[in-house]
């Protein structure tokens, strides 16, 4: 009872800034996975931890960011989602061998609700920097949600598709190759690409 108010308890007490929580459930255990900025004396921490009646084992890791960096999601239509993912993920992996770490993911979504409920669900994902919208027509709520996203600092690309959804994104882009290898260009620090020189552009 009270496992995880104990656990941020002690990390407060040391002035760590927990940036995310993940609880996993194996059976009738759970491993919770902080990640934790700001503490000045990681090994004291790690031993105040496994003092706790609730924690039987501490294991420190490497963070989200560190394993898998930005991430770039794609949302739309299946075949459009698949072919902006070929050129995301070729150019992902051009930069990723000079040292930056970029992560591309997927969901073929259908319907109006279900696609600004997706769109608007990246502002909330860790990590997450660059949405592309990768269908034949969007609009209504999902151009309200991309109003949304765009206002929590998240890059938004555009098929060249019909609906008002795609006049709201940052960048609109027709081929759909070229759009994932362009969202990639945009949030890589390896690359020479300002997207301040190209926002409201079409391609």
């Amino acid at each position: 009872m009270g496992a995880l108010h104990k656990m941020t308890g002690v990390i407060v007490r040391h002035g760590g800034n927990i940036v995310s929580v993940d609880i996993l459930e194996h059976g009738d255990r759970s491993a919770v996975h902080f990640e934790i900025q700001h503490i000045s004396d990681p090994d004291a921490l790690e031993r105040d931890l496994r003092a706790l009646d609730v924690i039987d084992t501490v294991d420190r890791v490497p963070s989200m960011l560190q394993v898998y960096g930005k991430r770039i999601i794609v949302v739309g239509g299946g075949a459009q989602v698949g072919q902006v993912a070929i050129g995301a993920i070729s150019e992902a992996d051009r930069h990723n061998i000079r040292g930056e770490k970029i992560s591309v993911d997927t969901i073929p979504v259908v319907g109006e609700h279900q696609l600004a409920e997706a769109v608007r669900g990246v502002a909330r994902l860790p990590r997450a920097v660059a949405l592309v919208l990768a269908g034949a027509l969007m609009g209504g709520e999902i151009t309200d949600a991309v109003k949304e996203v765009r206002r929590s600092g998240i890059l938004v690309v555009s098929l060249n598709m019909a609906g008002s959804a795609a006049k709201e994104a940052d960048l609109i882009v027709s081929d759909p190759v070229q759009a994932g290898v362009m969202t990639v260009m945009a949030v890589a620090r390896t690359a020479r690409f300002d997207i301040e020189r190209q926002r409201g552009r079409t391609y």
